[in-house]
């Protein structure tokens, strides 16, 4: 069997916390790993950012390619300039499989730009095509905080088309299922769910002095940790209100806490600063807490697993997550999340007993739970473990049969 991954606006390959690479790039990197293991090819196209980067890697391993395509300038673009060359990336990814004679059994496509893609390739290659879509555009438009985080017409539209035209969707929870139902009015007979998988091999709990001795934070220290994009849909402004109200009331007097942000671009200058770093940055100033927050940029997802561990809460405070990977590889850490209840954090974080929920948007519960956790040592350590336990229900082991099943139900007879 071997699979057309589509990952175009996106590299899975690409360090975390940049503007455009979250949980989508980690979610195509270690499912096509996971794929390799049991014998299954996958290339994996996404388009070419950067010229000076080959443009086939064999980072995934097991014979699996990441191919990067060339579609308009090799820089990064905007998600509207990007579906200006959506037919140059697939006439790309055509012609490179036509150079390596290559039959695809399967086109597996990620968030909308790719299934537009996925849809013209099926009907060439005439085999099934699966969409998962990783964030719905009704979703975010509901949840928008300003004109710039709200979906295009041309988005909207696709995400309906490839509703109606998939062979199957692969939704992340039951909760997304509903959002289907619910904001685009579609028939979901061909959804399946199928959550994240998370790599219980490199994310598992390490020994609070070896993590905070990697990282370099001193043991006696401790740490709130945020991960993420830096946009204002991720509520980190939220977090550094909570941290405010904490530092007001004395809650840091006893024991010093940090926060530690990890995502956005740090090594630029105040003037090309993102306008959303910018604000974060000057919020922290303006509660007077510009010390207790600490911006650390982009990391490299293969060291995530010594921050989790290092810090003693993960605080996810978004104002919308399809799923919410974060939360998971936090958890897989031994460490307790606070997260927004929204989304699919509502269904992955268990309230009271792998860390809280709290509403979005609202520093105060924010605080509230944070100051709970931070004072009882004893239900930290509690939360820790069950988290810890749970996230064994998502590693990729149990996930990729999931998968493996999906494509056997569409394949049937040629399986075999």
């Amino acid at each position: 069997m071997r699979i057309a991954m589509l990952s175009y606006h996106t590299c899975p390959l690409a360090t975390l916390g940049g503007k455009d690479t979250g949980g989508m790039n980690v979610y195509v990197r270690d499912l096509t790993r996971e794929l390799g293991r049991f014998g299954i090819g996958v290339d994996v196209f996404t388009r070419s950012q950067d010229e000076h980067v080959p443009h086939v890697l064999h980072h995934l391993g097991y014979g699996n390619r990441v191919v990067h395509i060339p579609a308009g300038p090799e820089i990064p673009m905007s998600k509207l300039q990007l579906a200006e060359h959506l037919d140059i990336f697939t006439d790309g990814v055509r012609e490179f499989a036509e150079s390596k004679d290559e039959k695809y059994d399967i086109i597996h496509s990620h968030y909308w730009l790719s299934g537009l893609v996925g849809l013209s390739l099926r009907e060439e290659w005439n085999i099934p095509l699966i969409q998962m879509f990783h964030t719905l555009a009704r979703m975010k438009d509901r949840v928008a905080r300003n004109a710039e985080e709200e979906p295009s017409k041309l988005r909207l539209d696709s995400e309906g088309q490839l509703l109606r035209k998939a062979d199957r969707v692969v939704a992340a929870t039951p909760a997304e299922v509903a959002q289907i139902q619910w904001l685009y009015r579609e028939d979901t007979d061909r959804v399946v769910v199928i959550p994240p998988g998370v790599d219980t091999s490199r994310f598992y709990p390490i020994s609070k002095d070896e993590a905070k001795e990697f990282i370099g934070v001193p043991c006696p220290d401790r740490m709130l940790l945020f991960v993420g994009r830096i946009e204002p849909l991720k509520g980190v402004d939220t977090l550094i209100e909570a941290v405010g109200i904490l530092q007001s009331e004395g809650v840091f007097n006893e024991q010093p806490y940090c926060l530690a942000v990890i995502g956005g671009d740090t090594r630029t200058s105040r003037e090309q600063m993102t306008d959303e770093m910018d604000r974060l940055q000057s919020l922290g100033k303006s509660l007077g807490v510009h010390d207790l927050v600490t911006f650390l940029g982009r990391r490299d997802q293969d060291t995530l697993q010594y921050y989790y561990s290092a810090a003693e809460v993960v605080v996810v405070p978004s104002y919308y997550e399809s799923f919410g990977l974060v939360a998971l590889e936090a958890m897989a850490c031994g460490t307790p999340v606070v997260a927004s209840e929204t989304g699919g954090l509502a269904f992955l974080v268990k309230d009271g007993e792998t860390g809280f929920h709290v509403p979005a948007n609202d520093p105060k519960a924010l605080a509230e739970r944070l100051r709970i956790i931070i004072q009882d040592d004893v239900l930290r350590e509690r939360l820790g473990a069950q988290a810890a336990e749970y996230a064994k229900t998502f590693a990729w082991s149990k996930t990729i049969d999931q998968i493996i099943d999906l494509y056997g139900s569409l394949l049937g007879d040629k399986l075999a």
